[in-house]
């Protein structure tokens, strides 16, 4: 059965659905006071998950505390709709197993497919966000698929050509197989997985060993961890100044080493690699200790021939390792290489040209002739006839292609060793394919030019938290790369050049632009269509190059896409640019962030900037940064495993505002990792909602709305409010610094303090409806539910409309944020003095648990060393520990009936002594307790005034009389009987003797 509190958040949804709450919100603020938040687009192909609450909960509490402070608070949800994460779904469900596929089936007939497929989850992403509570206009939204938000994306990218800081090359990238395009670095650091490979040391033969003064065989020994990229070897590169030596194998066990053959490597490999004979081993030969090896390879015995630098080895020729390019021109060398170290391998590089950074210029700078052996496919090509069409890095089997080129090695006399090899290897981060290190052709942005700005405009951002700044982000801009943003694909908004046969260029800035160029209509840009259009101008004809954006470049563009900046909204857009606050996930830092970074500060720099701006800007000023949410053992959440209790449930079970408490207070709000617990969900659930509840309840039973607040003379009325002031002074101090968690976890406290000391110790006031007390109660429950709306938004609205009159805004979260007078030094000292009070009062029930005597059973005598306190603090304390008398001290008595707690700051002792009255007023305590229990197990409420029939001995009977008129005041009752007889029909309960009944007729 649904609880009430579940109930209420439903009650609550409807009224801000049916009463447009969100969009007064916004429309009740100046146009003029915009506070400009950006929204990070999800992809709608999955279903929403905690990291996604997370980000929405971020995204919510901040626009919701900023639209109270005043300002106009636009939220427009988006949707990411290009790249590989929709192409490989449409790949998978029209069985198309690679690009060649796709372009068989059409071009036009798949990316309809994806437009189809893109918004596949958008229902149930809209439930779950207004589940928990989020307000954004998921109605107006944009799609990074719109001819609006792509002409945005081209009119951005004109900017950079025209800036000069687009160009095109030709550099190894990281590309995978699978997709068949390449991948910008951020997207590369996005998919490392510690896998095991094998690594080869392969046998490189010396044309001319004569030319180091030898006679037999000899072979470079060069390491490598990519033995797929052997057969294109071209060069060997040594370092200029490391100690290499030539050895002979004297005597082995191992059938890939020979006898007679001679092998260079580094001295460092003798340190890293071979251990020495151990001592005492026989020498033989005459041969010194120092030239006995034993290798990790099969009991192989060397010795040493020669030592040189590696600038000894430059320009000696080798045979090729394979006969597939053997003809290519100044290929099959020694070249230096400053890269080159003996931390791994034997201090030789094998170099393919074709694949790696260090390759590729090296190769470069040698003039080599270019050869690619592999595809963007992944696979060999048909030169290479022993293993043409294999894939080079089977996603089943990675290893499979290195294998096989060992075993080729093996029988050809040009295999050496091999190890298992563990390392972290990059994988695509959308179909998780290995990708390879391969040179190709890319349009790129000149990123490294913009670093320093890049660096500057970092200064200007409040992260959250601050270590990101300098640390994640701020490393990875100093080692800033030029982004490549051209992707051989499909889906996505293509790149807007047009190009004749000569190589003559045309950047297109617009749809009108265009129009212009082509002469036709243009009403949608997707690639399908672009292809088919040819501009004509100056007798030449330009064709558009096929490739398609980056999607992170769609998503960096993202603040004019929205707007459909410039050709609208340029105005609104400048006056709140850059944007106030943003929040994502960490890994973001190497993503959104990070292309929305680059774009702003390319379009803010120089004389004449892209965006009207003073001086360079970046795109956000304060960013919220969390963390992983994972299972509760730590390990990621996983579908498959189980591991996890659904969002929905969670939400069903103990309502969106308990799991954003829990959220919102966690460490995940600092980019922290959080192991979710059900379990500390359901504690918030009981701290936070059900005892507010539990409040609003209590105070409904006896309060009404009437009740105006003034300044009350009641110690507690006093404290609670000032306890109110200092909790709005610590959630306003940290949320004007993004500290999400700082500025939430304080609610909780004032909550057990409202509820555990002020509402306990306060109930027989409000019981009497003490009007002080109910006008206190309600002030401080409807100015709490202001200050907690942004966090707890239903319980917040709940208490709100309970409580609220007429001259109060429509909802709470229609409400001004609450501006408090500071608090003077009386209310402070009045803190300090209930926090002693408060720790009096805990020592003393120590000291009574101690001795186990009751707390219904009165004492006499309290004592408290060296600290003052007022008599209305102490009367309180007086009442909680139910003593007659308090007495302020300077050293604390001892002895006799007295019994002390002496090992804190606070020292207190107590008089246990029980004389016969305070035994008699302890035994009418505990009728008093046994007849209100029984009242509320027959449902009776303090209204129902019932005559109370007590049977009992005679001594308890005079105890009774006595104290009839306390009895009868702290029971609810009209009358007390005292009886020897049996009533009927009534309920009964036994207590020391006494029976009691309750008259109900």
């Amino acid at each position: 059965m649904e609880n009430q509190i579940i109930k209420n958040e439903k009650e609550i949804l409807d009224f801000w659905r049916k009463n447009n709450i969100f969009e007064k919100s916004v429309s009740s603020r100046p146009e003029d006071k915009p506070y400009v938040f950006y929204d990070g687009p999800p992809f709608a192909t999955g279903l929403p998950h905690y990291g996604h609450i997370v980000a929405s909960l971020m995204k919510d509490i901040v626009p919701r505390y900023q639209t109270m402070k005043g300002f106009r608070v636009e939220r427009k949800w988006g949707w990411d709709c290009h790249g590989l994460p929709i192409e490989n779904i449409v790949e998978e469900e029209l069985d198309l197993k690679s690009k060649k596929d796709i372009e068989n089936f059409g071009i036009d007939k798949f990316n309809n497919a994806c437009h189809k497929t893109v918004l596949k989850y958008a229902n149930e992403w809209k439930v779950t966000i207004e589940r928990m509570g989020r307000w954004v206009d998921m109605e107006e939204d944009y799609k990074t698929m719109d001819i609006e938000y792509m002409e945005s994306v081209w009119w951005v990218f004109n900017e950079l050509w025209k800036k000069d800081l687009i160009y095109q090359g030709h550099k190894a990238m990281h590309i995978c197989p699978r997709c068949e395009t390449p991948l910008s670095n951020f997207e590369v650091t996005q998919g490392y997985k510690d896998v095991k490979d094998i690594s080869i040391t392969a046998k490189f033969k010396l044309e001319d060993p004569s030319k180091l003064g030898l006679d037999n065989d000899t072979y470079f020994l060069a390491w490598t961890t990519t033995p797929w990229t052997l057969p294109g070897n071209l060069l060997l590169a040594v370092g200029n100044n490391i100690k290499y030596k030539i050895i002979k194998i004297l005597k082995t066990e191992d059938k890939n080493l020979n006898n007679n053959e001679y092998y260079i490597l580094s001295d460092n490999f003798f340190q890293s690699k071979l251990i020495p004979v151990p001592a005492g081993e026989p020498e033989g030969g005459g041969i010194s200790i120092e030239e006995y090896f034993l290798p990790l390879f099969n009991k192989t015995k060397i010795k040493i021939i020669k030592e040189l630098k590696g600038k000894d080895l430059l320009n000696l020729e080798y045979e090729p390792l394979f006969p597939y390019f053997k003809d290519a021109k100044n290929a099959f060398k020694v070249v230096a290489g400053d890269f080159v170290t003996t931390e791994d391998g034997t201090g030789i590089v094998h170099i393919a040209p074709a694949f790696g950074d260090d390759d590729y210029y090296l190769g470069k700078d040698n003039n080599t002739e270019w050869v690619q052996h592999v595809g963007m496919d992944g696979k060999f090509i048909p030169e290479v006839i022993d293993f043409a069409g294999m894939e080079v890095k089977p996603k089943e089997d990675p290893t499979a292609t290195d294998l096989a080129i060992l075993k080729w090695l093996n029988s050809n006399n040009k295999f050496f060793s091999k190890e298992k090899y563990e390392h972290s290897y990059p994988h695509c981060w959308r179909c998780d394919s290995p990708l390879l290190n391969y040179a190709t052709s890319s349009w790129f942005i000149r990123v490294t030019e913009l670093k320093d700005d890049l660096l500057k405009n970092n200064q200007k951002i409040n992260w959250v938290p601050e270590h990101i700044k300098e640390g994640r982000f701020g490393k990875w801009l100093e080692g800033a790369r030029d982004w490549a943003v051209s992707r051989s694909r499909f889906w996505g908004d293509p790149l807007p050049i047009w190009q004749s046969e000569d190589g003559d260029t045309i950047c297109v800035g617009s749809v009108k632009e265009l129009e212009y160029l082509s002469g036709e209509k243009v009403t949608d840009i997707h690639k399908h269509l672009m292809d088919k259009i040819i501009i004509s101008k100056n007798g030449k004809e330009y064709k558009r190059i096929p490739d398609v954006l980056d999607c992170w470049f769609e998503s960096g563009s993202m603040p004019y896409g929205q707007m459909h900046y410039p050709f609208e909204n340029k105005e609104k857009f400048e006056a709140g640019f850059p944007a106030q606050f943003i929040a994502e996930g960490q890994d973001q830092t190497r993503g959104w962030f990070y292309t929305l970074h680059i774009l702003a500060t390319a379009l803010t720099r120089g004389k004449n900037p892209s965006i009207p701006t003073k001086s360079t800007e970046p795109a956000f000023k304060n960013v919220v940064v969390n963390g992983i949410v994972l299972a509760e053992d730590g390990k990621k959440m996983s579908k498959r495993l189980k591991n996890y209790p659904d969002p929905s449930t969670v939400l069903e079970k103990y309502g969106a505002d308990a799991l954003r408490y829990y959220l919102g207070t966690s460490p995940v709000m600092y980019g922290e990792n959080l192991s979710f617990s059900e379990t500390a969900v359901r504690e918030v659930y009981n701290k936070v909602t059900n005892t507010l509840t539990n409040i609003l309840e209590l105070y409904l039973m006896y309060g009404s709305r009437k009740e105006e607040y003034k300044n009350s003379s009641n110690v507690l009325d006093e404290w609670i409010i000032a306890k109110l002031k200092e909790l709005h002074k610590d959630v306003s101090d940290n949320m004007s610094t993004y500290k999400l968690a700082h500025a939430s976890r304080p609610l909780v406290d004032f909550i057990t303090d409202l509820s555990q000391w002020y509402v306990r110790r306060s109930r027989d006031r409000i019981k009497r409806k003490d009007e002080e007390a109910l006008a206190t109660l309600r002030y401080v429950l409807i100015e709490f539910a202001k200050i907690s709306a942004p966090f707890i938004p239903f319980i917040s609205e709940k208490i709100f409309q309970d409580l609220k009159d007429n001259k109060m805004q429509e909802s709470v979260h229609l409400e001004n944020w609450p501006d408090y007078e500071v608090l003077e030094k009386v209310e402070k000292d009045l803190i300090k003095d209930m926090i002693i009070a408060r720790d009096v009062v805990e020592q003393a029930l120590s000291l009574r648990q101690k001795m186990s005597i009751k707390v219904r059973q009165p004492l006499y005598e309290l004592e408290i060393a060296n600290f003052k306190l007022q008599q209305e603090l102490l009367d309180i304390i007086a009442t909680e520990i139910n003593v007659k008398k308090i007495n302020l001290v300077k050293k604390l008595s001892h002895g006799g009936s007295w019994i002390d707690k002496i090992d804190s700051e606070i020292k207190v002792a107590l008089n246990i002594e029980l004389t016969d009255e305070l035994k008699e007023e302890g035994a009418v305590r505990e009728v008093i307790r046994a007849i209100n229990a029984l009242r509320k197990e027959v449902n009776l409420t303090p209204n129902d005034l019932t005559t109370l029939y007590i049977k009992s001995d005679e001594n308890i009977e005079k105890i009774i009389s006595k104290y009839s008129d306390e009895i009868i005041t702290t029971t609810s009752c009209k009358e007390l009987i005292v009886e020897k007889k049996d009533i009927k029909n009534n309920s009964e309960v036994k207590v020391d003797g006494v029976a009691v009944w309750f008259g109900l007729e």
